[in-house]
């Protein structure tokens, strides 16, 4: 079994913070699950900034927040490890490059297609199912070791594969944590992670914060009719009530930008697709739509303010949520619906493993056993995840292009 480190590093520089999150940010292909799996290789295994369990409550704890699951984590990491201006560094470092592309792309510089191109990003595919396998069989070792975790992890991944739905994962992890908590707490020798709630955070500011925003812009919205203020309300209502991330809050933006006639069918479309091609983060694509609005606030303007509108709920929820968690998290009663949650996490990623990674990367048997070459780099030879994202995208492209 994997073993953690007992005292991960509890403080570290900004800088640190963003160079890591900008690689990551340049080489995350894959979508939300595929991030997390990078998140885990990159803070868990090889920096050891916390540990297996720790870092699957953070991932339990922000699939219930709304919001982009994946960026969620980043923010909470980028806290834990430099304070708030550690989680604006990681959000920053991590959106950057999908936002710069996505700009790009609105502003006509897209061109690139073809064969070719298609399988690069077919590769990227099979590169994002293969650090998820990595990371989904690395995660059950540690989080599913007994036979009563591994029931559970199982029977999540029945639920959600039989059920696929937003509110089914929720669910999942609320029943798993509320059966673990009736049974006497496990005994786990997880990491002790870095503490956010001597670092000036006022929780219940940060929330109050969140909930004036959400309700208070609307009425702003009424009272003025002003252009800005209301995409900066479209989009942070939409940041503030979805769930289930990038690919749930493209069609709700749709309603609230195409229906009104704010952004061309078209254009939303196209910027739709250029999105899936692109490292990071899917809200990335809040930026495009608000440089390609029809009128301003639009241009590089419009997209720096739907990008923060989209984002601020996060920053305000992770802000909020993070110190209470942890005041909780060390209860003795809470410890074992950790464990029973972490152990359902692992069964979530089983099914999302499944669909929609292996379905959406593998179309024939040479998908994969390209996917198994980059799952034995990564998991027998060690080789980085960047690299192995690399070679598999170069793999799909000289493919194709043969």
């Amino acid at each position: 079994m994997a073993t953690e480190p007992k005292e991960p590093a509890r403080t570290g520089s900004i800088s640190e913070v963003f160079t890591a999150f900008l690689l990551l940010g340049l080489t995350s292909f894959g979508g939300p699950v595929a991030h997390l799996g990078y998140f885990r290789e990159a803070f868990v295994v090889r920096r050891r900034w916390l540990g297996e369990a720790d870092y699957a409550e953070l991932v339990a704890l922000c699939q219930f927040l709304p919001g982009p699951a994946s960026s969620q984590v980043g923010i909470a990491l980028g806290l834990l490890r430099a304070g708030h201006a550690g989680a604006v560094a990681a959000w920053i470092a991590f959106t950057l490059p999908s936002v710069l592309l996505l700009l790009a792309f609105a502003y006509g510089l897209g061109a690139l297609g073809g064969p070719a191109a298609t399988g690069a990003l077919a590769g990227l595919k099979l590169a994002a199912l293969a650090v998820v396998a990595h990371a989904v069989w690395a995660m059950a070792t540690t989080l599913a070791p007994d036979r009563r975790r591994r029931l559970i992890a199982i029977a999540a991944a029945v639920a959600v594969l039989l059920v696929a739905s937003n509110l089914t994962q929720m669910a999942v992890i609320a029943v798993a944590a509320a059966a673990g908590a009736l049974r006497p707490p496990a005994v786990t020798e997880s990491a002790v992670a870095p503490d956010v709630t001597d670092q000036g955070g006022r929780p219940w500011l940060w929330l109050g914060l969140f909930a004036l925003l959400l309700f208070g812009l609307p009425l702003l919205v009424a009272l003025t009719g002003d252009s800005t203020l209301t995409a900066f309300e479209k989009f942070y209502r939409t940041g503030s009530l979805v769930f289930g991330g990038g690919h749930v809050v493209l069609p709700l933006l749709e309603a609230e930008l195409v229906q009104p006639g704010l952004i061309g069918s078209e254009a939303f479309i196209a910027g739709y697709g250029a999105a899936q091609a692109v490292p990071g983060p899917l809200f990335a694509f809040a930026a495009y739509a608000g440089a390609m609005l029809e009128a301003p606030p639009n241009g590089l303007w419009g997209a720096a303010l739907a990008l923060v509108a989209i984002y601020l709920p996060s920053f305000l929820l992770v802000f909020g949520t993070l110190p209470l968690w942890q005041r909780l998290r060390s209860r003795p009663r809470l410890r074992g619906a950790l464990d029973a949650a972490n152990a359902a996490v692992v069964g979530l990623l089983i099914g999302v493993l499944y669909d929609p990674v292996f379905l959406s990367a593998v179309d024939d048997g040479g998908d994969l056993a390209l996917a198994l070459v980059a799952l034995a780099l990564l998991a027998l030879l060690r080789w980085p995840p960047w690299l192995v994202v690399l070679l598999t995208a170069a793999a799909g492209y000289l493919l194709s292009a043969l």
